[in-house]
């Protein structure tokens, strides 16, 4: 028996597999194509709105922070799942376990630290933010307009 031979008898079941929902993803897009309905109004890629006349633009733009904060959640989720399956764990896993856990805190508070250094956990840039000046000697002395 051949090499290809022994390795298609050995994965035949994933190869159907493979096939057959690639054959389906085929089939629901054509039938998507053939059956669906075909507007050629002028307000086809007008947002529907329950009804109400549409009122400005449906796009909507969000600041960066806010893609930054959504990134940080989505980092620090993943690492409380990896902490949360450590404590499940964490009779099993003994000392070294906690050791391991330990490093993985630390390895987190490092990245933390940094990213607070570096400035990617301010709300705004320092470039933008306002100086705030102190007032001059004149302003206090200076109280010609004002009448007693």
């Amino acid at each position: 028996m051949s090499t290809s031979t022994g390795i298609l008898a050995h994965h035949w079941a994933f190869a159907v597999f493979f096939i057959g929902a690639l054959g389906l993803c085929v089939l629901m897009l054509l039938g998507g194509y053939f059956m669906g309905g075909r507007a050629k109004a002028r307000a086809k890629h007008v947002p529907y709105e329950s009804g109400i006349d549409s009122v400005g633009s449906a796009r909507l733009r969000l600041s960066a922070k806010f893609y930054l904060v959504a990134m940080f959640f989505v980092i620090f989720d993943v690492e409380a799942l990896f902490l949360y399956a450590w404590a499940v764990s964490i009779k099993e896993s003994g000392w070294l376990g906690f050791a391991e856990a330990s490093i993985f805190i630390l390895v987190l508070l490092a990245g933390l630290v940094y990213l607070a250094r570096i400035g990617a956990l301010d709300w705004t840039p320092a470039r933008s933010k306002r100086q705030v000046s102190k007032p001059s000697a004149d302003t206090y002395t200076n109280n010609s307009h004002v009448q007693s």
